[in-house]
């Protein structure tokens, strides 16, 4: 029996070789991930909760909140590109003088696509728990959905999964004052 060869984890001076091809190219614990751009209502939503979270920040400056496309570094082996996400005041240090997000941000925020969901829902929400982001969500087009992940302790746990059926308002302790309809995110 041959010997098996060392499975070899790409870096982000791999990461830095990607070819800059209109199509998202991430590292997901040293493996490579490339995703096509999102489509009409992907897009829609990520302008409706960017535009949200913007507005209630101007008059809660507890941060900042950033779009895709945003190079995010968590570590040497995962670097990323989350639909949105945010960082506040107390985590301003990762925000890299060089350009990019290098450390967890405090909130990603993914919205799912039919080539992204699996992705988003398995390898990337563990991502994002080892490297110490503290809260995710994960928005579902196709349910209009928004599903809560928190961070306690070293893990991950859902904490809701809220429906624009059932008339439900987002919240979280990251932006006190944040009232986020559902109705309004999948309008």
């Amino acid at each position: 029996m041959p010997p098996t060869q060392p499975s070899t984890k790409l870096t982000f001076e791999d990461y830095l070789l990607f070819p800059d091809d209109g199509q998202r190219h991430e590292l997901i614990d040293g493996e490579h991930h490339v995703s096509p751009s999102p489509l009409l209502r992907h897009q829609r939503i990520s302008v409706r909760l960017v535009t949200a979270l913007a507005n209630h920040l101007e008059g809660h400056p507890t941060g900042e909140v950033f779009v895709a496309p945003f190079t995010t570094i968590l570590s040497n082996h995962d670097v990323v590109e989350p639909d949105l996400l945010y960082v506040s005041n107390e985590r301003r240090q990762v925000l890299d003088k060089g350009d990019w997000v290098r450390g967890a941000p405090d909130l990603v925020v993914e919205v799912l696509s039919p080539s992204t969901r699996r992705r988003d829902e398995t390898i990337k929400r563990h991502a994002y728990e080892r490297t110490g982001v503290d809260e995710y969500w994960l928005v579902d087009p196709e349910r209009d959905v928004i599903t809560i992940h928190q961070r306690v302790g070293d893990r991950f746990v859902r904490v809701a999964e809220l429906t624009r059926g059932a008339g439900d308002v987002l919240t979280t302790k990251l932006m006190p004052g944040l009232e986020l309809s559902l109705a309004k995110v999948f309008a």
